[in-house]
């Protein structure tokens, strides 16, 4: 879009308030009588779920949606009437359940092909949105319900493939399927679902992967249509230009589609539009034309327009930010975007609504700006910020996300950003100038997941009282002064995953654990660049039992975090510094490197089958490699450099086949280096120091007693074994014949015996003797 446009962006980027696809059904003017096998049923279903007060998917609805997520089916009891219970509408003449409305009820469990909802034949309508089905398919069994009108199943953690018996929901007027993140639709199941639903009034596919689809078949889409959402759907092609004739089409959201192009109508067009988005995709934008042809799109009069959602991010809006966007949904406005922009300053934030204000990624100047009373996400990272932190932040206690990262933010934390909010999430201060100590208030019973202090010039003791941030998944305070010992005490987080204490000044011997279960959950831990000493922590690998199970979670890709806000962290990966912007699950990696650290390397490190990446370098230790490193099919890089290890290569390291960078230099290693594999790919760099090495990528053979004697794996071995067996019945052969051939010659030239053989060599040279003459 061009630049002199992006101040009717609005038109293009603001939302409808999906508050309606939530609401309950209405309640019937008189209760009729539920049947007693369809109240079996719902308990049945029911008693199939947990329902955990922290389940992290309704945080959308108190957040995005403003509705109070609660269980529901509390009221469900056994020998109550179930057309009275919450959520539940049956037909008012036969007393069948037609309607259940379980959306933001905290469910959390599987939905599984024999659940008894399927046996609920007479449902119309059925909204199980946002809760927690992770695990769950989008099971065929959906197509079952020969009555229904209305399916809602946003943002419940399903997956798989949409399957073709959705399409046999022939009476459809909603379909709403958005905001599961691992749906896959195929072109067959969306042309059979299009060609059947002729009442079709709403259809979201949010975020469903539809890169296999082809737009053109929307073209058949009911004229019906009211509401279509195809929001990051991976669609490529060209978008039909007859939907934006459809008569009753109110609101179109295509956005973030890059490879999806159309057109819009230039002439004769008369649309009731009120809602579109196009952001992201090809389509050139003429904003005359849409001012003039589209009289009933809200975006239009920004003035007058109650916006409770706007989105302006990724554009070029630069300098102060416009005075008239102060007066956009100032009573009404939950949801702000301006990131990644050009912002220079924002003066005030005036809306007194907002439950979401991201302002990350632009260069915002001056002080710190206060978000309104009753926010829950507030981000302005990665700006110029400066000032300290103002004391009346700390009286937002409805704040769940403060990310102030990247700034330059100084002056001392304020002591109540420790236990200012219950329900705070995630404090992320990283890459700033704060100076002092952390807080020492974190309160008991917080909800804290995710602090991350990196990157600043905090000193002194590491504070207890974080022992108390039981929900504590990830603790980043790298990169600062702290002054302590090794703080066994976090062993007890039962969910800790990430512990980052590099380049600080914490010292003394590390030990071993403390209690029985520590740190079982860690995937990554960084004790680099510090001042650590003493005997190895040998028994610490034992303890890391989320590291052991390479196939745990393979499958589905997971990140630490939420929806909301996902962790990053920066890492040393194959010898280089880098940050990872969002923290896979599976990613598990080991730096204990520039300590003062004596001793060995246990065996039990090999027990640790997903780790990615080990560096124990520029220490002291002082052991033989152990074999057991074989065992780390998963490790990509591994860096024991710069410490005191004897001995010679364990020949299993050839079978680590994803192994891309080794560095074992400035060591007292000997030997042949093993052959095979990805030790046919590194360089000399990776074994320099290690003066009585030898073999390939190094000049220095090993002789002939020894030169590439190594195998390079257990399977080449045994091929070896085989075939120097059959060389050795070979030579045992020609030993044997020919001793047999010096006897039977001796005897037959000495004795003359037997004639014919005589004759015939004596009569073989004689005929050479003529040749010759």
């Amino acid at each position: 879009m061009g630049l002199s446009l992006w101040p009717f962006l609005l038109l293009l980027l603001s939302q409808v308030n999906c508050s309606s696809s939530l609401s309950s059904f209405p309640s019937p003017l008189s209760m009729p009588l539920c049947h007693p096998d369809q109240s079996s049923a719902l308990l049945q279903f029911k008693n199939s779920f947990s329902v955990p007060h922290d389940n992290l998917i309704s945080f959308h609805c108190d957040i995005f949606h403003g509705i109070q997520s609660y269980p529901k089916t509390d009221s469900w009891k056994n020998g109550t009437n179930c057309c009275a219970w919450n959520g539940i509408t049956c037909d008012n003449s036969t007393g069948h359940v037609i309607g259940i409305d379980l959306s933001c009820s905290q469910l959390q469990g599987t939905i599984h092909s024999n659940s008894s909802l399927f046996s609920l034949h007479h449902l119309q309508r059925l909204n199980l949105s946002y809760n927690d089905f992770t695990g769950s398919n989008l099971l065929s069994q959906f197509g079952w319900f020969a009555n229904m009108t209305h399916l809602n199943l946003t943002t419940c953690n399903l997956a798989g493939q949409v399957p073709s018996e959705i399409a046999y929901l022939s009476k459809l007027v909603s379909l709403d399927l958005s905001w599961n993140g691992n749906l896959k639709l195929d072109e067959l199941s969306l042309q059979r679902l299009i060609q059947n639903q002729t009442k079709l009034s709403e259809l979201f596919f949010v975020e469903a992967d539809m890169s296999l689809v082809s737009p053109r078949l929307f073209m058949n889409l009911s004229s019906s249509l009211r509401s279509l959402r195809l929001y990051d759907c991976q669609l490529k092609g060209r978008f039909p230009d007859n939907i934006f004739h459809f008569p009753n089409l109110h609101l179109l959201d295509v956005r973030y589609n890059p490879n999806l192009i159309g057109s819009l109508p230039k002439y004769n067009w008369s649309s009731p539009l009120k809602s579109l988005g196009l952001s992201e995709t090809g389509f050139p934008i003429d904003l005359p034309n849409l001012i003039s042809n589209l009289k009933s799109l809200r975006k239009l009069y920004l003035g007058g327009c109650n916006f409770t959602r706007l989105d302006l991010s990724h554009n070029q809006i630069k300098g102060n930010t416009p005075t008239w966007m102060f007066d956009v949904g100032k009573d009404t406005m939950k949801y702000l975007n301006l990131s990644n922009n050009f912002l220079t300053s924002i003066d005030q934030l005036p809306w007194k609504q907002m439950g979401y204000l991201d302002l990350h990624s632009n260069l915002l100047q001056g002080p710190l700006p206060v978000p309104p009373l009753g926010i829950s996400f507030f981000s302005i990272s990665r700006n110029k910020l400066s000032g300290m932190i103002p004391l009346l932040i700390c009286n937002i206690n409805s704040l769940k996300v403060l990310d102030l990262s990247h700034n330059n933010l100084s002056d001392i934390i304020p002591l109540c950003l420790g236990n200012f909010s219950d329900s705070l999430s995630v404090l992320d201060l990283r890459n700033n100038k704060f100076l002092g100590t952390i807080p020492k208030t974190f309160a008991r019973g917080n909800s804290l997941r995710s602090l991350n202090l990196n990157d600043n010039q905090l000193e002194g003791a590491l504070p207890q009282s974080l022992v108390n941030c039981r929900h504590l998944e990830v603790l980043d305070l790298g990169n600062n002064k702290i002054n302590d010992t090794f703080p066994h005490w976090l062993g007890t987080l039962p969910n800790l995953r990430v512990l980052v204490l590099r380049k600080n000044r914490f010292q003394g011997p590390i030990g071993n654990p403390r209690t029985k279960f520590a740190f079982t959950n860690l995937r990554i831990i960084d004790l680099s660049h510090n001042e650590f000493h003493g005997q190895f922590p040998t028994n610490c690998f034992d303890h890391f039992k989320a590291m052991m199970n390479a196939s745990t979670e393979k499958g589905e890709l997971k990140y630490i975090g939420e929806n909301y806000y996902l962790d990053s962290v920066i890492v040393v990966m194959k010898g280089l510094s880098m940050e990872l912007v969002k923290i896979q699950n599976l990613f598990t990696t080991i730096d204990f490197s520039n300590n003062s650290f004596k001793g060995e390397i246990p065996d039990s490190i090999g027990e640790l089958k997903s780790l990615k990446g080990l560096n124990l370098s520029h220490n002291k230790l002082e052991s033989h490699m152990p074999s057991s490193l074989g065992k780390l099919t998963n490790l990509e890089w591994l860096d024991l450099s710069s410490n005191k290890l004897i001995g010679e290569i364990p020949i299993k390291l050839v079978d680590l086949t994803s192994l891309e960078v080794l560095n074992l230099s400035g060591n007292c290693l000997v030997g042949p280096i093993p052959q095979g594999n990805q030790f046919n790919t590194f360089s000399n760099d990776s074994y320099s120091g290690n003066l009585h090495l030898c073999g390939f990528p190094l000049t220095r053979s090993c002789g002939d007693d020894k030169g590439n004697q190594s195998l390079p794996s257990s399977t080449i071995l045994k091929d070896d074994l085989k075939f120097w067996f059959h060389w050795k019945v070979i030579l045992l052969g020609y030993g044997c014949g020919l001793l047999l051939g010096l006897g039977m010659g001796y005897l037959v030239f000495t004795t003359g015996k037997p004639k014919w053989l005589v004759n015939m060599v004596e009569g073989k040279q004689h005929n050479e003797h003529n040749k010759l003459r």
